[in-house]
């Protein structure tokens, strides 16, 4: 069956529009087949309105908003499930228990992609460096030439709605976290090329302190490949798949950071040299020629909100970390920036508690930084007590003016929170940007940096 024919005139409940802009995305792809479509969401119709601005012309489209209503998800063809919504949602239960098909939209593009298309999959998780993978690998297929096309946990992306530009000769490089791949166990399928970086602790509120669950949700990223296809590790992922040996059909490949010790490249840190060793067998995997894979890590310069490099005032470095919401990303930004322990750095960090192990963490910052400044937020309440002489502020602008006037010659001021964005902010990325609408309406006086 064509994805045309999958959609054409059925009755759709999609569950999540947010206003990170795939929900926008998906939902207008799905407005053009539906007979009729259910956007449901919790968020009400005040926080939705930049959303629900662009869904305004389609008028097959009925609004479900603050609440869900039970009978949406039983009188229904299908229900499109949003990424962070559990499967233990009493509204996706009914739906099971009523046979309703539940999907979730970056599974059923690849499920199409693969099966309509005969398209080539390359998916990338892990708890850290799978964005930075994901737009390198994208980079190193451009620099090829190559059909390349980039979605799944993609800001303002959505990947569904892909299904309308591709062609049989594109390569599909996907970002998929956990929940994403709660829809491709749905479908029982993986990428052809699949990666794992990393697996630490995240998510625990969500997952509720279970691993084995959290772990289980990135194994789908492998567990239904076939004996052609290729899973690509990482050194700190690799030891932690011995319980899938079994059932794993694919080619296993290790990516050693030790191979990526002499490449040119601006990214920073020992971890982003394991991000560029993953990135780098998948090239080869897609038989991308060598003199193309070095030419793109030469001229990659990293991801947005990823250890990004904002601006140098009065020789004081500045940077944007805000996508750091583990304790285990922001010790890898100390740890880049402050290689000899000469504690240069001053650290803005702090936000919404995700319920995960700060000690690392407490114990590098105070080890590495000169300054600790927090902004508030429920982890920030937390972890206040390690930090008796770090000041707390409601304000980001104010924050940055302390971590300004703190600063001398030669130090860096970096932004990278260790919890998540919620309260203060609508998610990682407004937090992101109201960080460099602040640094680039800086009026720095001359005293203000020693």
């Amino acid at each position: 069956m064509k994805y045309q024919e999958f959609f054409k005139g059925k009755k759709i409940t999609l569950l999540g529009l947010g206003l990170l802009g795939r929900g926008v995305g998906d939902a207008k792809f799905l407005a053009k087949y539906a007979k009729e479509l259910v956007v449901t969401d919790l968020k009400t119709e005040a926080e939705l309105k930049a959303s629900l601005k662009k869904l305004s012309k389609f008028k097959n489209i009925k609004f479900v908003l603050g609440h869900h209503n039970l009978s949406d998800f039983i009188k229904t063809d299908m229900v499109i499930k949003g990424a962070g919504v559990s499967l233990n949602s009493p509204f996706i239960e009914e739906a099971l228990r009523n046979d309703v098909p539940v999907h979730m939209s970056t599974a059923i593009f690849a499920k199409f992609f693969i099966n309509q298309f005969g398209g080539k999959i390359v998916g990338i998780t892990g708890t850290r460096g799978k964005t930075t993978v994901t737009h390198l690998i994208y980079h190193m297929l451009k620099e090829a030439g190559r059909n390349a096309i980039i979605g799944g946990n993609i800001q303002g992306v959505s990947t569904l709605a892909m299904l309308e530009k591709i062609s049989p000769q594109s390569i599909a490089v996907l970002e998929l976290d956990s929940w994403q791949l709660q829809g491709f166990e749905y479908e029982k399928i993986s990428p052809q090329i699949s990666i794992f970086t990393t697996f630490f602790p995240d998510h625990m509120n969500y997952y509720k302190d279970n691993m084995k669950k959290y772990f289980l949700d990135k194994a789908q990223i492998f567990l239904w490949q076939s004996k052609t296809d290729y899973l690509i590790l990482g050194e700190q992922t690799a030891p932690k798949i011995k319980q899938f040996r079994k059932r794993i059909k694919s080619k296993i490949i290790i990516a050693r950071k030790k191979d990526c010790q002499n490449l040119k490249t601006v990214l920073m840190g020992e971890h982003n040299k394991s991000n560029i060793a993953c990135a780098i067998k998948a090239a080869v995997a897609l038989k991308i020629p060598p003199l193309k894979i070095y030419k793109a890590i030469k001229n990659f310069t990293g991801v947005k909100g990823r250890l990004e490099h904002i601006k140098t005032i009065n020789r004081v470095r500045i940077y944007n970390d805000t996508t750091s919401t583990t304790p285990e990303a922001t010790i890898a930004g100390l740890k880049a920036l402050d290689l000899d322990l000469n504690k240069r750095i001053v650290l803005i960090c702090g936000g919404a508690d995700k319920g995960l192990d700060m000690n690392n963490f407490i114990r590098e910052a105070n080890l590495r930084a000169k300054k600790i400044i927090l902004i508030s937020g429920t982890g920030t309440e937390r972890i206040k007590n390690k930090f008796k002489k770090s000041p707390i502020y409601n304000s980001l602008k104010k924050a940055v003016a302390d971590a300004v006037s703190s600063t001398n010659k030669g130090d860096a001021i970096l932004f990278s929170p260790a919890f998540a964005s919620f309260g203060m902010f609508k998610n990682e990325y407004d937090r992101g940007d109201k960080f460099n609408g602040i640094i680039k309406n800086l009026k720095i006086k001359n005293e203000y940096i020693k």
